[in-house]
C-alpha cells in the first residue's frame, strides 16, 4: 500500500492580520507571501468543508475583510 502524502506546508502566516483591511489589499497581501489560491467569500456563504494546502479564505463584509481561515 502506498504511503499517505503529506500535504505542502502553507506559508507561515498569521490569519488575525487580514482582518480589517480592504479585501483587494488583504488578497494581494496573501499573494504576495505565498498563499496559491485565495477566495473572498459573502458573510453566510455555503461551502465545502474540505481542506486544502496553501488556500486561505475571507469573509468579506462591505469591502472588508471580516474573518479570514487556512484551507
Amino acid at each position: 500500500m502506498a504511503p499517505i502524502p503529506t500535504p505542502p506546508a502553507g506559508p507561515e502566516d498569521s490569519t488575525d492580520t487580514y482582518v480589517g483591511l480592504e479585501a483587494p489589499s488583504a488578497e494581494r497581501r496573501a499573494r504576495e507571501r505565498g498563499w496559491s489560491t485565495v477566495r473572498s467569500l459573502p458573510p453566510g456563504t455555503i461551502i465545502t468543508m474540505e481542506y486544502l494546502a496553501g488556500r486561505l479564505n475571507f469573509e468579506v463584509r462591505d469591502g472588508r475583510v471580516t474573518r479570514c481561515w487556512k484551507g
